[in-house]
């Protein structure tokens, strides 16, 4: 039995193992003779035919339709066979990736060239049955005419597929009770075929395994293959040193600008004293880069203070703390406006950012200023104080309002998508509102001090964020509030939303919708008119204007009501490519009730384009209202980021 080392790399297509591997080798071959280009050809004996003369060119115009054309260049197809049972997907992909046949095939070649590129591929091939465990391949090479071509044959025959005889893993017994889940997260056992690919995966997956049962500075040796091709076998050894297991001790950040390891150790998923796991850590370097205040991050695990402990030294580099942000827009019933902000990410540290923002509008001018501070003693939880001055013109009502609020919330986000999100708050108004008199349209001007404690619970059970195509989702939302208008009295607005998504081929998602809403414990028009319900516009009625819908006043204006009903149903087509066609129907209607009636409701349709980006689909509507009021639009284009639901 002789043995050497192979070291191959299988990356941007080039087949190989990881990491060095011992196998018995046939002798190599004679050194070749370099071809010389202009030389006659000489026989080969896997050839079919012989090479016709190069030096002369046909001259019966019609062989130039025939294998040979002028210049003594030929067009071929190539044929493998005897590989049946080998070929699978990975395997014509790494061949189809790497063959220098395939590549020129059917482009005008010389003899030489089409010689070359079989020999390349046939040694191509013995490679790539190599690492499926064919270690006695023989590989021969033949041209035929066929019509107007050659057909250059490689055909195989494979022999006998070798076997491991053995398996070691010397030294995994010193992870002692976790021995035999680390010998099983390996996977290979005696009997198992020589593959490369099984080979790397097992390594693989015993690198993670053991990462995550607690060892971290275990290391795991490059794989040594000794073939033995008299009894067409191998065996394995694999080196294990485990290092010892540990429990999750501090994390030590180096001096940094960001934050330091205690707030590091709010956005961890794990809490000192459990056993160690690496996916754990590099769930903690995804969600610390996602805080946008670094550019690099490093977590390298260290020896702990405390006894059967790992440490983790954290290293940041900052990444530019601010963002300057602007925006232009025009949409029907908002009119035209520009926003412009500026924001500080980590004024104060730990990610306490800062954001001024101004808005001027036709209809909207807001002035106002956010701390915001993310990650608040925990994963995803943030804390938000806001104050803002705002002048707003709607059909229904023109308010001139200054508000202080402030929340605490558990978010949801494309990169760690949440099953539950809620969300506390606070919130103190004072508005200046002027709407109309119902009974004869005279305008009025009222002054409310509203004080509210809104909150909301969701679940998210469907599959995507930005694009869900199965599962439903479920919220809810409730903010008593008091009011001070002429006398103090209290109402309760509440709200419940729910969506459902069900794949019907796999190019069609049906998705429905549904949202009530009421208010409770005061007439409608006790309630501050910007404090109604309304309904209309992209993200509840298409086809009706931004919030147009529901009674109106003695000007056709929309005054609000004290309850909500909204029903939408569409049907998510995937056309061509990255683009789709959504066919839509919504209904809803407000009403002057506390309870909504499920009367009277207004109907609009319509058909929208997706393009789905990587950042999620850009949506596209236009509807136009199937039973239209006085006033209402006969289309309306809307358009946003992410489905309308």
């Amino acid at each position: 039995m002789s043995s050497c080392r192979l070291a191959v790399l299988l990356s941007a297509g080039w087949l190989a193992f990881a990491g060095p591997m011992a196998f018995a080798q046939t002798p190599p071959a004679a050194q070749e003779t370099p071809l010389d280009p202009n030389a006659p050809l000489t026989d080969l004996p896997d050839i079919g035919v012989a090479w016709p003369d190069l030096s002369t060119a046909p001259t019966d115009p019609t062989l130039a339709t025939g294998p040979q054309r002028a210049g003594g260049e030929y067009r071929y197809n190539y044929r493998i066979t005897g590989i049946d049972e080998i070929n699978n997907d990975l395997f014509r992909q790494r061949f189809n990736e790497l063959s220098t046949l395939r590549a020129n095939e059917g482009e005008p070649s010389n003899a030489a060239q089409i010689d070359r590129r079989a020999r390349e591929d046939a040694r191509l091939l013995d490679d790539l049955l190599r690492n499926e465990g064919y270690f006695d391949a023989r590989i021969a090479t033949s041209v035929r005419p066929e019509g107007d071509r050659l057909i250059v044959y490689l055909e195989v025959e494979p022999g006998q597929l070798y076997r491991f005889a053995q398996v070691r893993t010397p030294g995994i017994a010193a992870a002692g009770e976790k021995a035999g889940d680390l010998r099983t997260a390996f996977g290979l056992k005696p009997e198992a075929p020589v593959q490369g690919d099984t080979v790397v995966a097992a390594q693989e997956k015993l690198e993670t395994t053991i990462g995550r049962e607690g060892f971290p500075f275990a290391k795991v040796g490059d794989p040594q293959i000794t073939v033995d091709h008299a009894t067409r076998t191998a065996t394995i050894e694999v080196d294990v040193q485990p290092g010892g297991e540990r429990r999750f001790g501090r994390i030590v950040a180096r001096p940094n600008r960001i934050f330091d390891g205690d707030h590091a150790q709010d956005i961890a998923r794990f809490k000192p004293g459990e056993t160690y796991d690496s996916a754990l850590v590099d769930d903690l370097r995804r969600a610390i880069v996602q805080t946008s205040l670094v550019s690099q991050v490093r977590l390298t695990p260290v020896e702990g203070q405390a006894p059967g402990t790992v440490d983790l030294d954290l290293a940041m580099e900052p990444a530019p703390p601010r963002t300057i942000a602007g925006e232009i827009g025009y949409g029907t019933g908002e009119g035209a406006r520009v926003e412009a902000s500026w924001t500080h990410r980590n004024l104060f540290p730990p990610e306490g950012a800062l954001t001024l923002r101004g808005v001027i509008g036709t209809l909207e001018q807001v002035a106002a200023v956010t701390f915001r501070r993310n990650n608040f003693h925990g994963r995803d939880r943030v804390l938000t104080a806001q104050m803002a001055a705002t002048h707003l013109v709607r059909n229904a009502f023109e308010a001139n309002t200054l508000s202080l609020s402030g929340s605490l919330e558990r978010q949801t986000n494309i990169f760690f998508q949440k099953t539950w999100t809620w969300s506390l708050g606070g919130e103190l108004v004072a508005t200046d509102e002027r709407d109309v008199i119902v009974a004869t349209g005279e305008p009025r001007r009222r002054t409310y001090f509203i004080g509210a404690l809104p909150s909301s619970l969701n679940y998210d059970g469907s599959d995507d964020l930005l694009n869900p195509t199965r599962g439903f989702r479920l919220g809810g939302r409730i903010s008593p509030e008091l009011s001070l208008q002429g006398n103090v009295f209290g109402y309760t607005r509440a709200q419940i939303d729910a969506s459902v998504y069900r794949p019907i081929t796999g190019r069609v998602v049906l998705a429905a919708r549904t949202r009530i809403g009421s208010i409770l414990g005061a007439p409608r028009d006790a309630v501050a008119p910007s404090r109604r319900f309304y309904a209309g516009g992209g993200a509840s009625v298409r086809g009706y204007g931004f919030q147009d819908i529901g009674p109106r006043d003695p000007n056709n204006d929309p005054i609000g009501g004290r309850s909500l009903a909204e029903f939408s149903l569409e049907a998510r087509v995937k056309a061509f490519g990255n683009f789709g066609v959504v066919p839509f129907l919504d209904a809803g209607n407000i009403y002057t009730s506390t309870l909504p009636r499920f009367t009277g409701m207004r109907y609009g349709a319509g058909v929208g384009v997706r393009y789905y980006s990587n950042f999620g689909p850009i949506r596209v509507d236009v509807g136009t209202p199937i039973n239209p009021q006085r006033g209402d639009p006969r289309v309306a284009v809307y358009v946003s980021l992410g489905q309308a639901f």
